[in-house]
Formats: C-alpha cells, sequence, structure tokens
C-alpha cells in the first residue's frame, strides 16, 4: 500500500496547484488539521461535490465570470479532498487523477491525436459531432468491456438524477433508431401523456401507483422535448425556478408595500399580485433596448 505524501508548509511561491494539495494535506492531518476536514469520508463529501457543480452551472447562467472563478475553485477542491482521501488509503493520488483523465482524452479522441497519441491524419478525421459521439461511444464500449451484442443502454450509471439519466437513456435508444424523427410529434405524444394524467386524477378512488406512473411518463417525454429541441433540460428548469422566485418574491413585496402577508391573503388576491408582478416584468424587459 503506498503511503501518502507528508505534510508540507503551504507557500505563496509554490505553483498554485501543489500549495492546494499542501493545504488539504494540512486540513485532513488527525492531530493538527481541522476537525471537520479530518474526519469526512467519500460519502461525506460527496454531497458537496453535487452542490458545487451546480454552483458553477449557476455562476455560467449568470454570465458571472468573477464568481465562475471562485465556483470552478471549489469544484477542484473537491476533486482534491476526494483524491486525497484515497490517497490516505493507499488506492491512488491527485497524480494518478490527473494521469487518468489525460490518457482518457488522448484514447477516446484518435482524429485528434491519432491511436498511439500523435497528430491524426485526414482519414482519421470526423465530419461532424455526431460522428465524434457514435466513435466516443464505441471507444467507450470497448474501454469498459461491454459486449457489443450486449444491449445498448448497458453502462448508464443509476447514480445520476432523473432528469440526466433519462436523456442518457433516450440517447442510447436513439442511437440505434429509436426515436422520434423530429419534435413536433413529440408535443402530440406530451399531450396523450397528459390527457392520461387527467383519466387518472379522474378515477374514484385514485391510485398513487398509477398516477406516479403517468406523470413519470409525462416528465419522461418533456426531456425527450426539449432534447428535440436542442434544449438542455437542467437549464430550462434552472430558468423556471428563477423565474418563479424572483416573481413570488415581488409579489411578497407587493403585498408588504400595501401593509398585508401573502399567507394572510386568499388565493384570488395572490393571483392578482401574481399578475401585477408579470406585468412589471413584462414593463422591464420591453423598456431594454434592443441592437
Amino acid at each position: 500500500m503506498r503511503m501518502p505524501a507528508p505534510a508540507r508548509q503551504p507557500r505563496a511561491n509554490m505553483p498554485p496547484i501543489d500549495r492546494l494539495l499542501e493545504i488539504m494535506v494540512r486540513l485532513r492531518d488527525p492531530v493538527t488539521g481541522c476537525p471537520w476536514d479530518a474526519q469526512q469520508d467519500f460519502n461525506s463529501i460527496a454531497p458537496y461535490t453535487i452542490e458545487e457543480a451546480y454552483e458553477v452551472v449557476d455562476a455560467i447562467e449568470r454570465r458571472d465570470l468573477p464568481e465562475l472563478k471562485e465556483e470552478l475553485g471549489d469544484l477542484l477542491l473537491q476533486v482534491v479532498f476526494h483524491s486525497r482521501m484515497a490517497e490516505e488509503d493507499g488506492h491512488f493520488a491527485f497524480g494518478d487523477v490527473v494521469g487518468a483523465i489525460c490518457d482518457k482524452m488522448i484514447r477516446r479522441h484518435p482524429h485528434v491525436f491519432g491511436p498511439h497519441g500523435e497528430s491524426a491524419d485526414a482519414a482519421q478525421r470526423l465530419r461532424d459531432t455526431q460522428e465524434q459521439t457514435r466513435r466516443w461511444d464505441a471507444i467507450k464500449q470497448v474501454e469498459k468491456g461491454i459486449d457489443p451484442q450486449a444491449s445498448a443502454l448497458d453502462g448508464i450509471g443509476t447514480g445520476l438524477p432523473e432528469w440526466v439519466r433519462a436523456e442518457k437513456l433516450q440517447k442510447r435508444a436513439a442511437s440505434v433508431g429509436f426515436d422520434w424523427p423530429d419534435v413536433m410529434p413529440v408535443l402530440g405524444k406530451l399531450a396523450e401523456e397528459i390527457e392520461e394524467v387527467r383519466e387518472e386524477l379522474q378515477r374514484t378512488p385514485r391510485d398513487p401507483e398509477r398516477l406516479t406512473e403517468e406523470i413519470g411518463d409525462v416528465l419522461f417525454v418533456c426531456v425527450v422535448l426539449a432534447r428535440h429541441a436542442k434544449v438542455d433540460y437542467g437549464t430550462a428548469l434552472r430558468r423556471a425556478n428563477l423565474k418563479f422566485e424572483r416573481r413570488f418574491r415581488a409579489m411578497e413585496a407587493m403585498a408588504a408595500a400595501d401593509g398585508t402577508r401573502m399567507q394572510d391573503l386568499p388565493l384570488d388576491a395572490q393571483d392578482r399580485y401574481w399578475d401585477r408582478a408579470k406585468l412589471d416584468e413584462k414593463k422591464a424587459l420591453d423598456a431594454v433596448p434592443r441592437y
């Protein structure tokens, strides 16, 4: 078992990545480090890793580049944290993680680097991104030892957010031709699935399991719709969340200015505030110059 490198004092003149690695070593020291950092494990840190990835996306959505720089640093810290824990247990170190991804990128891009890492010739270059995606998947299947005769859906992880997994399942099925030809028929399928939800809601008594299944079908088709419309499902939902939050906060501010609280109002009065918030938002957008 490889022993982890001993801690050194992080110095300002160190290369930045070496300094970060040494900071993590010091934080994880069971005697002189930070008690919180020292007691963490892979499972306890995993939720923070997911959270930091989403905060990177949020900064990108807001086009906040100073914030993006900070959030990327937070995400890098997660990689360093996991790598240090693995090194302490004798599995791998940060350098192994970097080396592995370098090797993978070269191996999976023979159209750029050639089959042995050299520059690719014209015959190896690809025509478009679709061809690249097909070749990437083929190389990945070989690397993972997946039988070419196995299911096209093999190898899709179960730990993904469900909407991400839905998109991956759909893309794999589409790779063998099982897909809608374009976006318009998907709208018809969505209407069909919504009608089935309506039918379930009208049943007496309602069957919670059947209703869950039918609503799941609606959500699955929404992912199909976004994919065919070339819209990122996560981005669309994130923007819907931000819009709802913005308008609801505006409603609360309006109610407060009128000397009342949202929770003290009937639904029809709340709806009027919602309509005002939408109208104010539209006026603000219309006032923005367009060039």
